[in-house]
């Protein structure tokens, strides 16, 4: 396994680790609150927990962070290490939620309840905890898709989804009438307009804060990850190495599980490659890998003359080459 493969694995590895961490510590938090009916310094306890944004926004996060597992696991077993980029916009939305509650509580909720307070018991891991993990894991560990503003635009949506059903339920329902108090303030101890003028511009401030460290994260691996194949290459021909990589690739998986590496390959190969070069390496690899899995199907050549061509055509990530 060459240097940069070692560290496509290794930050796999650590986000893996983190996920899991986060989607345990959420299951605890919310088991917790809902085992605790009655806390002198929160009122929201029981079944009621889910009336708060920490719990939700805890909770979508960890969903999130649940869903990269299974790609991570099985990025591991094919050695292609990529998570698709409709997850990383999703863990984009919810990362932004939950990195909400953690600065809501760190600046806002401890200098008035108390530090300890707010960050013990079930808040130790729904304030501190998973928001801080989530946050690294997003920022620094998963290094694919680099977001847009547009997508920045997305992390206004649960945001907007919460403070809606927070109004019907305060203001139109009211708490006489099965609806909630108030309990943020935001419609009796301020003016209406005010928390829709701080929270929504706060929310987009914090999705772009959070989408320049990742896309900085993805640009530094891929500029590490390009000077490590490119010095490794005037050692050996691209087109050796790809080979290697399709061999061991083909050894280690069954036929069913081609996955192409279309990026990593095209980090070898250069910036100056073309979609037709790039396509011929790809065709490199799967030749290398079908003639190393021996007794599995081989395709023919009128088939491989068909992957060729498509994959010419397929923009820079195509969904079912690399992930």
């Amino acid at each position: 396994m060459n240097k940069s493969s070692k560290t496509d694995r290794r930050q796999c590895i650590i986000s893996l680790v983190f996920a899991a961490i986060v989607v345990v510590c959420v299951c605890v938090g919310v088991v917790m609150n809902l085992t605790t009916l009655y806390d002198e310094n929160f009122d929201h306890m029981g079944i009621r927990t889910f009336c708060m944004f920490t719990v939700n926004s805890n909770i979508l996060a960890g969903i999130g962070m649940f869903l990269t597992i299974p790609y991570g696991i099985d990025e591991l077993r094919k050695r292609s290490y990529r998570i698709p980029g409709w997850l990383v916009i999703l863990l984009f939305v919810l990362v932004t939620s939950v990195t909400i509650t953690f600065l809501v509580s760190l600046f806002i909720l401890a200098p008035v309840k108390g530090f300890w307070l707010i960050f013990s018991g079930s808040r130790f891991f729904l304030h501190g905890v998973c928001p801080i993990l989530s946050i690294l894991a997003f920022c620094f560990f998963i290094k694919d898709h680099e977001l847009s503003v547009q997508d920045a635009l997305l992390t206004l949506i649960p945001v907007f989804i919460y403070a809606s059903v927070y109004f019907v339920m305060v203001r139109i329902i009211g708490e006489e009438h099965g609806g909630w108090n108030d309990f943020y303030g935001f419609l009796t101890r301020m003016p209406p307009w005010v928390a829709p003028v701080l929270i929504m511009p706060l929310t987009f401030g914090v999705a772009m804060l959070l989408r320049f460290l990742h896309n900085r994260s993805c640009r530094r691996f891929e500029q590490k990850a390009a000077q490590e194949l490119s010095e490794l290459s005037l050692e050996t021909r691209a087109e050796k190495l790809i080979e290697y990589m399709g061999a061991e690739s083909g050894k280690a998986n069954a036929a069913s599980d081609i996955t192409i590496p279309r990026r990593f390959i095209k980090r070898l190969a250069g910036e100056d490659c073309t979609p037709e070069k790039l396509a011929e390496l790809c065709m490199l690899y799967l030749e290398a890998f079908m003639r190393s899995n021996a007794g599995s199907e081989v395709p023919t050549e009128e088939d491989s003359a068909e992957f060729a061509e498509a994959l010419a055509d397929q923009p820079e990530t195509p969904p079912n080459t690399d992930k």
